[in-house]
Order: C-alpha cells, then structure tokens, then sequence
C-alpha cells in the first residue's frame, strides 16, 4: 500500500524528520486520517507532502511500527504510526501539477484536500514517481 501525510513545514518539515532519523506521526484528530494511520503496515511506502507553504511532495517515507495508543493524548480514540524517511524526491511535485494531470484527478488530495493521511493507489504512485523524476 502507498500513503501520503501532510505537514505544515513550519510545524514539522521534512528537513527536520531527516534530522530525527524517524518519529511518531501524532495529532491526527479526524476519523478518516486516523482510520488510514490503522491501515497502515509495516513497510508501506508513503509519500511526504508539505501544506500551506511549499504545497508539495518532497519526500519518501517507510512506516517502522504499525498503529498504537497516540502518546500525545489519553484519549484512546487516536493513534500514531512510526515513519522513518527513506529519501528526498529527485524533484519536487506541487499540488498544480497534480491536479493538471488527468491521471490523477481521482487522487485523494486532489478530492479530500483536507485530510492530512490519505491513501495513494499503486497507478496514482508510479505518475508520482514520473513527475518527480524516479522512474
């Protein structure tokens, strides 16, 4: 399975999860994220997006742990999964080139703009990886 999770690179970018080397990705506070967080296995490749400022995809990460209790709340009802990044893209891919390519209109964060943890089928990936220079 492929994912994609956003961060506000003022908040957390990806510089700054290069430097950790791995974190937790916490703070998810909506059902549908938080679902996809509980989908997650172990090796799944996700893509790294920067919101707000950048507004596009900047890396690869690999999930390290599979879902369990968000440390940041004693409410049971969220969750984290450990990221490690795996590398940073040849070249970025910005939200307008994403939605200026029709093979990926039906993509997630061109549909649910706003849901910070989606999912990326295999076919959506591999244009991905053609627009950032990988294949």
């Amino acid at each position: 399975m492929y994912w994609l999770v956003k961060s506000e690179p003022f908040k957390y970018s990806w510089d700054q999860f290069v430097k950790d080397k791995q974190t937790f990705w916490d703070g998810v506070r909506n059902y549908g994220a938080r679902n996809n967080l509980k989908s997650m296995k172990k090796g799944d490749e996700v893509l790294f997006y920067h919101s707000n400022e950048g507004v596009e995809i900047v890396g690869i990460a690999k999930v390290t742990k599979e879902y369990y209790q968000d440390p940041t709340t004693e409410d049971k009802a969220w969750v984290v999964v450990d990221l490690k990044p795996v590398r940073k893209l040849k070249k970025t891919v910005t939200l307008a080139q994403i939605k200026s390519d029709k093979r990926l209109a039906n993509m997630d964060l061109v549909r649910l703009g706003r849901l910070s943890v989606q999912s990326v089928k295999e076919d959506e990936w591999k244009v991905v990886m053609e627009l950032a220079g990988e294949l």
